[in-house]
């Protein structure tokens, strides 16, 4: 510190182009810009990590589905060992629901058919419910560097009327401009980049999470068609082989 201070008592230059100097210099436009983009980027890294950890309990209880739900006698016993608020959960409980539903119908619907629509709406709640915040990430992603853009075009118009009034393009007249429009150019890619790719990250664990829904979501109505007696062969525990019964022994030679 005691040199800086020493060089700047001495008369040393300074360095007047830097981040919050460019800002300053392009005004209200770019601090606005710089403004968007930030609440852009924060929304951004909140919904990413958000999502994960919501997909990521999802995952985790489908594990409990494999080895606990599909063990238990009924469906509802089974239901129970599921946790509240989980996404497995509402389709039993929705198939179950459903089931009770249509035995008080008195037209001629056929049962495969209401269970069938009934498990698939909950699966599309499940799915929308998932896809929450996705759009706001494509929309970063696709509007950001444009967002950039428009400072960066803001500030390279102030660098032309510096030229202008100047009557020459001499660096100290340009540089703050150009900086400012090359740092609203990278803002929005430092933006944009991180969405994107949280989305497509997102949206393919979706699609992973979509399969097993629709998997489970069949073998609950197959279960409740068969009165409880179809049920995934995951669940069965492989039959623990006989132990062989033991040889005689062998009769001594005879001398």
């Amino acid at each position: 510190m005691l040199i800086v201070d020493i060089l700047a008592a001495a008369g040393a230059p300074q360095n007047k182009f830097g981040f919050a100097e460019a800002l300053e210099q392009g005004g209200f436009i770019a601090y606005a810009t710089v403004i968007i983009l930030g609440i852009m980027s924060f929304g951004s890294f909140y919904i990413l990590f958000t999502k994960w950890f919501e997909q990521s309990k999802i995952l985790r209880q489908f594990g409990t589905v494999r080895t606990t739900f599909w063990k238990a006698p009924t469906l509802r016993e089974g239901a129970a060992k599921l946790e509240k608020n989980s996404a497995w959960r509402q389709l039993v409980e929705d198939g179950i629901a459903a089931e009770d539903q249509h035995a008080k119908m008195t037209d001629s619907l056929e049962a495969h058919d209401w269970l069938h629509g009934s498990l698939a709406r909950s699966e599309a709640t499940i799915n929308a419910r998932l896809a929450g915040g996705l759009p706001f990430l494509a929309t970063v992603g696709a509007t950001s560097p444009f967002i950039g853009l428009f400072g960066t075009v803001v500030g390279i118009y102030r660098a032309l009327i510096a030229i202008g009034l100047a009557g020459s393009a001499s660096i100290d007249k340009v540089a703050g401009p150009v900086g400012e429009a090359l740092i609203m150019t990278a803002l929005g890619l430092l933006v944009a980049v991180p969405a994107v790719l949280a989305y497509n990250y997102l949206q393919a664990r979706n699609k992973r999470i979509a399969e097993l829904l629709t998997g489970f979501s069949n073998d609950v109505l197959a279960n409740i068609n068969s009165k409880g007696a179809v049920k995934p062969s995951i669940a069965s525990a492989p039959a623990k082989a006989a132990p062989a019964a033991a040889k005689p022994a062998a009769a001594p030679a005879k001398p």
